[in-house]
């Protein structure tokens, strides 16, 4: 509309674009002009070292890496588009492995019956519980819950069994997922404390940031997010403090150790880190703790499951 070219230089990009995407174009006018600028390249063997195979459907990548005799690691760097756990449910059903793996692994996966490429379980529907609340707690969806479990609506009765399917792996064995890039973006930040914020209705990252003294910047890239994403009402984010949290979000507590209670125990109850009590009561996480002792939590009454 403003009559400007829609080239590179014409267009209003983030500031990683602006970054890489001239060292792209440099890269390809040195190769497209080599002779011209005497550059020497390193020669590579023009053959194929990599196929494409096509799965038919979802499958763990755990799983799938182990069937190619490969490590997670090596499999994701070749398919990084996979983003969680699994490939996707709705494919394309395909993954990329090294040419000499392809053939070996097409076989022994054509031997596997389909359902027997995921693992699964079986939920029996609580009191409280909803398909995106179980999905949620799965790490997968609610378009794959009603899938599977050949659901019409969203509608689930109490005492109903649902079939889900779930990581072979412990979660943290995928590195590269979607949730553990996110978890190492908010596993620690030094002497900082952990806020967590729930959006409300009418709620932009600037009013977030504001609010906790932060810029847009650090807020979105402690939850993964672009300065220009939509936020949802409910969604929680993940906010980093110098010394305790302000803002109300957290509640300095004195708790008494009671016959039969662990650091882990203690913790679990109260949504804090062991690690966080140690610190906060100069402890050795490693000890015992004793009837009768006292410990400082500092806790986020908006999500412990205690009153305090």
């Amino acid at each position: 509309r403003a009559g400007k070219p829609t080239d590179f230089w014409n267009l209003n990009l983030p500031k990683e674009t602006r970054a890489y995407v001239p060292k792209l174009l440099a890269l390809a006018d040195i190769l497209k002009n080599k002779d011209e600028y005497a550059y020497s390249w390193p020669e590579v063997e023009n053959v194929a070292v990599i196929e494409v195979v096509d799965i038919g459907s979802q499958v763990d990548l755990a799983f799938a890496a182990d069937l190619a005799g490969m490590s997670l690691k090596e499999l994701h760097a070749l398919n990084p588009g996979f983003n969680r756990w699994a490939t996707s449910p709705d494919g394309p059903h395909r993954l990329v492995l090294p040419l000499g793996k392809a053939a070996a692994f097409s076989q022994a996966l054509a031997k596997i019956d389909q359902k027997e490429r995921l693992n699964w379980v079986r939920h029996t529907v609580k009191s409280g519980d909803s398909l995106s609340k179980i999905a949620k707690q799965y790490h997968t969806t609610v378009k794959v819950l009603k899938r599977i479990n050949e659901l019409d609506s969203s509608m689930i009765r109490v005492g109903q069994a649902i079939m889900v399917p779930v990581a072979l792996q412990e979660l943290d064995s995928y590195t590269l997922s979607q949730e553990q890039r996110l978890a190492s973006l908010q596993s620690g930040s030094g002497s900082k404390q952990k806020v967590r914020h729930t959006v409300k209705s009418g709620d932009t990252l600037w009013d977030i940031a504001r609010k906790y003294k932060i810029s847009t910047k650090q807020l979105a890239k402690w939850n993964g997010m672009a300065p220009g994403d939509m936020l949802h009402p409910g969604k929680t984010l993940v906010i980093w403090q110098q010394g305790t949290p302000q803002n109300g979000v957290t509640k300095k507590l004195t708790y008494t150790v009671r016959n039969g209670d662990s650091l882990s125990r203690i913790a679990s109850k109260f949504n804090v880190k062991v690690s966080d009590i140690g610190k906060w009561n100069s402890l050795n996480t490693k000890r015992y703790l004793q009837p009768g002792q006292k410990l400082k939590l500092y806790v986020d009454v908006t999500r412990s499951s205690a009153s305090g």
